[in-house]
């Protein structure tokens, strides 16, 4: 075990990486928990104000991820600086991006099923920073051979390409396919060779005059979404939280 941690965390200088990636899933379920604790109405915790004003736990989450971001710069990521630096922007980010969902619709949709996308770049983040320190670069590329290394045309190549597939993935909808297929070599060839979501960049421009590539697009968008989104929002209810009920709207007069 200390060879390992020798080889693959000390000498490559992933300690504050992986540090800021424990703080940052820490802090990430701390602050769920506690936010659930104040949802229930249990325990001793209760929500931050200041004259009537809310403060979202997003706010000192912007200033953690600000001095741990500059304290890194600062301390060049070495020696006791550089690993303080670490830990403070781990939790920061942890705090930010689990009101993530505030950010993008600028509303409080915390308990709420847009909320959800919080949940989700979280898991996205955290897979993310994982796979760079299990080793992975960018593109895929790495594990290169010395003759590799040297021939700069090959690997050039490897990385436009593996990034062109995140592009068409990305234009036909497959986000999670086109950033892991960004770090993983041919997970991105799997969303570009499949047909596109529908309302897609690439299902507007190319299956326009084409119904049954349109039809055919809906009804396996439909199929994919039947199987996998219960299950999804199962795993986000358990991590999150479930979100608060939609109100039922009543009858307007006529």
């Amino acid at each position: 075990m200390g060879h390992w941690w020798e080889r693959n965390i000390l000498e490559p200088g992933k300690l504050p990486l992986l540090l800021a990636l424990a703080a940052f899933v820490l802090t990430f379920v701390v602050t769920r928990v506690i936010t659930r604790l104040i949802r229930a109405g249990k325990g001793p915790f209760g929500n931050v104000e200041a004259g009537g004003l809310h403060i979202h736990h997003v706010v000192p989450g912007v200033v953690l991820t600000v001095v741990g971001g500059f304290g890194a710069v600062a301390s060049g990521r070495n020696g006791v600086g550089g690993t303080v630096a670490a830990v403070v922007f781990g939790m920061g980010a942890g705090l930010v991006l689990d009101e993530f969902a505030l950010i993008l619709h600028l509303d409080d949709v915390y308990w709420t099923a847009q909320g959800r996308k919080s949940v989700e770049a979280v898991v996205l983040t955290a897979a993310l920073v994982g796979l760079l320190l299990a080793g992975f670069v960018p593109f895929g590329v790495n594990d290169l051979s010395e003759q590799e290394l040297q021939d700069r045309g090959s690997v050039i190549s490897t990385i436009a390409v593996n990034f062109l597939f995140a592009l068409i993935a990305l234009s036909k909808g497959k986000a999670r396919l086109a950033v892991f297929g960004a770090v993983v070599p041919l997970v991105a060839l799997v969303g570009a060779i499949r047909l596109a979501r529908p309302g897609s960049l690439w299902a507007r421009r190319f299956y326009g005059r084409r119904p049954r590539a349109r039809a055919k697009a809906a009804l396996r968008a439909y199929r994919h979404d039947r199987r996998w989104s219960g299950p999804r929002r199962a795993v986000q209810d358990w991590i999150g939280g479930k979100p608060d009920p939609r109100p039922t709207r009543l009858p307007g007069p006529h």
